[in-house]
């Protein structure tokens, strides 16, 4: 039997479908989803006897957000809030959707620039 759709989830439920919404199909780790709770005021979750959490439709959609924002689009935190702060639907125009894309390419190449370091030093 599963649970409703807009029925509140555990902090694990909450983790393998933010993991199923995943471009790259990795876990997102519990520990991961609590830090974004720090990180993010707006995350509320309901917090049961034995500190269990426990996260309605709404905090689940926020954490959508956060998790596209930061994985699928590469942003980072402080460029993530400035985002979910102005409390509009995420719909991205052009120009910022472009230099989001432009920071994650950095990143990207950042990356690969390590990797090929690493690779000539243990030649």
């Amino acid at each position: 039997m599963s649970k409703l759709t807009n029925a509140y989830k555990t902090i694990g439920e909450v983790a393998k479908l933010l993991s199923s919404k995943s471009k790259k199909g990795q876990l997102i780790p519990p520990h991961t989803i609590r830090f974004w709770e720090k990180e993010f005021k707006q995350i509320k979750p309901k917090i049961l006897i034995g500190k269990r959490r426990y996260y309605d439709v709404k905090n689940i959609e926020l954490l959508k957000k956060v998790h596209f924002l930061l994985k699928e689009q590469g942003m980072t935190i402080n460029g993530a809030k400035k985002i979910l702060n102005k409390n509009e639907p995420l719909k991205l125009d052009e120009t910022s959707n472009n230099s989001i894309k432009a920071a994650n390419l950095r990143n990207k190449l950042k990356k690969i620039s390590k990797i090929i370091k690493t690779l000539k030093l243990n030649k």
